[in-house]
């Protein structure tokens, strides 16, 4: 979902690069000690940025809470719907070590070329947050400076209506299992390439930037995709909230200049389609008031990050398989099968509305398919003698009837669509 580099892997298949992507590494301010060196906190700090092919990686200042590289880098970049992927580490291999650790995560900025404004310099200060399995927590910030300059604007407009990726991708896919063996070896691949560079970024470091644990499970994880759903139809929710206060006349002035736009575009139906497209057109120019002033960056009230149970967090820092003990491995598959429990009613009330659909012509209540075959033909035969305006007009005003015409008991239809069958009770 962000991905750096959609080229083909033959040469001979790569267009003519739309842009350059400049980059400075400036330096990184309030870092937390890393580790204890003479009996007080250190930090070597280095920074990594990858993007496409390119890795590149900063020196280490060594013993600083605020390094300063002042480094700068250039991409070619062949694509805007692309994201490049900046992390600082604390490196553990200086001081003569014999048995060095592992080198330390201490954040990461990831930045959408497509978000950012064409030959403008951004100087910026993201902060460096990491998950640790006592909570998220703030490393420092990294100030970069970046610029994406456009060979082309035309060729670039003219990418966004081109697939993402090459055509033999749509002609024969990949399955989700071939897909996820291909990640796991490219990683190998890239990570032992990297691993005799000079100096080499070791195998913890590539992991990180490529997120090679984002497939695992993770309740903090599925809260949040919840949660981002939830907020797409939020919208919609809204418009039917809106709807309902319409439809009772909780506003009357608005209810009766709905009425009014109901017969205006019933008389000139080929007002619809303008009108709409001029709504969202101010919509579009409304919100860009709200427009975000700098490229958005990790959010952890999105990652759901703030609000996680400890306990949910230490199953995501486990190990695969697991090295808990028996009594925690039980109460968490307890709480994964409470969980999944919930998703499986979820799916099993969706599957009964779709089959009692198919139940309307399907014959499975013989009584039920003959009404909605009879009213069809009724229905049928009513629209084709009446105006369609008519009928739009109709349905209109009793939608928008008053309440004091409307009844507290379910409609007719929703009792007859309640009353179909499903094939829940055919279900062991």
């Amino acid at each position: 979902m962000y991905i750096s580099d959609q080229r083909p892997t033959a040469r001979q298949l790569w267009k003519q690069p739309i842009g350059i992507l400049e980059v400075g590494i400036l330096s990184a301010q309030g870092l937390l000690p890393m580790k204890t060196k003479d009996g007080r906190g250190s930090t070597d700090a280095y920074c990594v940025a990858k993007y496409g092919l390119k890795w590149v990686r900063t020196r280490t200042i060594v013993e600083s809470f605020n390094p300063k590289w002042n480094e700068q880098y250039t991409w070619e970049v062949y694509d805007p719907c692309t994201v490049i992927t900046l992390g600082v580490f604390d490196n553990c291999h200086l001081g003569g070590n014999e048995k060095p650790g592992k080198d330390s995560r201490i954040g990461k900025v990831r930045i959408r070329l497509s978000t950012l404004e064409t030959d403008r310099i951004y100087t910026h200060s993201y902060p460096l947050l990491v998950l640790q399995p006592s909570g998220v927590k703030k490393m420092g910030e990294l100030q970069i400076a970046f610029r994406f300059t456009c060979l082309s604007l035309a060729h670039m407009i003219y990418l966004y209506g081109r697939p993402l990726l090459p055509k033999m991708h749509y002609l024969h896919p990949f399955t989700v299992n071939q897909l996820d063996s291909l990640r796991y070896q490219a990683m190998n691949i890239v990570a032992s390439r990297l691993g005799r560079a000079e100096p080499p970024l070791r195998k913890e470091v590539v992991e990180y930037m490529l997120d090679v644990d984002s497939h695992m499970w993770s309740m903090r994880r599925s809260k949040a995709n919840f949660f981002r759903i939830v907020s797409l139809i939020s919208g919609l929710i809204s418009l039917s909230k809106w709807l309902g206060e319409v439809c009772q006349w909780k506003k009357p002035v608005t209810t009766i200049l709905v009425h009014v736009l109901l017969c205006i575009l019933i008389c000139y139906p080929e007002l619809i389609p303008p009108t709409m497209f001029l709504y969202m057109f101010l919509i579009g120019l409304w919100n860009y008031r709200s427009r975000p002033r700098h490229p958005p960056h990790m959010d952890t009230k999105l990652s759901w990050a703030e609000a996680v149970h400890p306990d949910e967090l230490d199953e995501e820092f486990d190990t695969f398989p697991t090295s808990k003990p028996q009594d925690v491995v039980r109460m968490r598959y307890d709480r994964l099968r409470s969980v999944a429990g919930r998703i499986q009613t979820v799916i099993g009330d969706m599957a009964t509305q779709g089959e009692r659909f198919h139940a309307l012509l399907s014959w499975r209540d013989p009584r039920t398919t003959s009404i909605f075959i009879v009213f069809c033909l009724l229905a049928a035969i009513f629209l084709y003698i009446t105006p369609f305006k008519i009928v739009t007009l109709i349905a209109g005003l009793y939608l928008l009837r008053h309440p004091r015409f409307r009844s507290k008991m379910p409609s007719l239809p929703s009792n007859f669509f309640r009353r179909l069958p499903a094939r829940a009770d055919s279900m062991l």
